[in-house]
């Protein structure tokens, strides 16, 4: 998310869990283990049931964020598993912390080495990061100056590329919010609801990978051969893709996320198969980074 300070960013991003599902029992046991071995289980209730969210301050380490310590304990992504992982101030974050992602991202889990130890911890989780456009925040902000010199702003910029930015799914603006939209109440897109749909999205995905996988949850899990199996798009789709596959302006890796999330649209759509608008909306959040 990318907006100025005092957007929304921080609260949307508290606001996820709340339209995810309920854990599975199964999923509140690996939950449950993890916060038990880490002496963080909450006294009185010996099964957690609630999908965790974890918000690292930036100044946070490595070892604080995918774990490590003599013995190893589990860091921050793994206190996330089947949960939320929230980095605010993103590109505050130093860089070596933020490249240890990117193997948990891909694999779904961390492996520990050191001298006298191995340890392979559960980590998947939903990723979300917040970022200021600018360092002052107001870069583009039609209501307020930006004080950040041309130098300053491409640095920080430089910080929300490179191979970690292109593991990341959907690329959104957040600007900043006006009294009336402050103050509205719309029932319409409210938790219950929007969570209603993932749920029904959730069971579509369950009863697709059920003859494939039993491990298998959701599609942001699958793997190449799965994404062209339940993945097929349309010949007006196929070339939108080569378009900005060609282009360079989506890599390999782009590809296979841009057909995983409108596989998740059409699913939110209960839609059987992804048609061209499920695509192209897939597409449009993707390209934002660009």
């Amino acid at each position: 998310m990318l907006g100025p300070p005092g957007a929304g960013k921080t609260l949307l991003a508290k606001a996820i869990p709340s339209i995810l599902p309920p854990l599975s029992f199964e999923e509140s046991l690996e939950v449950t283990k993890i916060y038990s071995i880490s002496g963080l289980l909450p006294l009185g209730k010996p099964l957690i049931k609630l999908r965790p969210f974890r918000s690292p301050h930036h100044s946070s380490s490595e070892p604080a964020l995918i774990g490590g310590g003599n013995p190893p304990r589990p860091g921050e992504i793994t206190l996330s598993h089947r949960g939320v992982l929230f980095l605010d101030e993103f590109p505050e974050f130093h860089r070596d912390v933020l490249e240890s992602l990117r193997q948990p991202i891909e694999e779904g889990e961390i492996t520990l080495l050191r001298a006298k130890n191995r340890l392979t911890l559960p980590a998947s989780f939903t990723l979300v990061a917040a970022s200021n456009p600018c360092p002052c925040g107001y870069y583009g902000n039609p209501e307020r100056q930006c004080t950040c010199t041309p130098s300053q702003i491409s640095k920080y910029r430089r910080k929300l590329s490179g191979p970690l930015m292109d593991r990341l799914d959907l690329f959104i603006e957040v600007p900043q919010l006006k009294y009336d939209k402050l103050i509205s109440q719309d029932e319409k897109n409210s938790s219950s609801k929007i969570r209603e749909k993932v749920i029904k999205a959730r069971q579509i995905q369950g009863t697709r990978f059920s003859s494939v996988s039993s491990s298998l949850l959701t599609n942001s899990e699958m793997s190449i051969p799965q994404i062209k199996k339940f993945c097929q798009i349309d010949l007006k789709s196929q070339g939108l893709l080569r378009k900005y596959v060609d282009s360079g302006k989506l890599s390999a890796r782009g590809y296979h996320r841009v057909l995983k999330v409108s596989r998740t649209i059409a699913d939110l759509d209960q839609s059987e198969n992804i048609s061209f608008d499920h695509l192209s909306e897939a597409l449009m959040y993707r390209i934002k980074e660009n």
